[in-house]
């Protein structure tokens, strides 16, 4: 249940973002570099993670902040419309949960060139 509650949590976060940058102006359709933070518990997991996202190009991941904060920061060059952005999101949130890391949501640049 732990995963159901997550994506179900994930889906109002990311909703509300979506909103936000709506507000400002964004045009969703136009392409960008979406950036997700996963949090690790260890080193050891943030370049495991990073190492199977890129070993199966689900985007570009970085593992960071080894010494201190372990992290993946990963980015992906998609849009941001609704259907496709919470289906990567959740997937994110999955990832997570498979590999016992926390995921800290999403951002990005708003785009409003027409």
């Amino acid at each position: 249940m732990a995963v159901i509650d997550t994506l179900m949590e994930t889906a109002v976060a990311d909703t509300d973002l979506l909103r936000r940058l709506d507000a400002q102006g964004d045009r969703f359709h136009i392409a960008r570099d979406v950036e997700f933070l996963l949090r690790a518990p260890s080193a050891e997991k943030a370049t495991k993670v990073a190492s199977f996202i890129n070993d199966y190009q689900y985007g570009i991941a970085t593992a960071q902040g080894l010494d201190d904060a372990p992290s993946v920061l990963l980015i992906v060059h998609m849009r941001i419309e609704q259907h496709g952005l919470r289906s990567v999101s959740g997937f994110m949130a999955c990832v997570c949960a498979l590999f016992g890391l926390d995921y800290d949501g999403w951002g990005c640049v708003v785009q409003t060139r027409k």
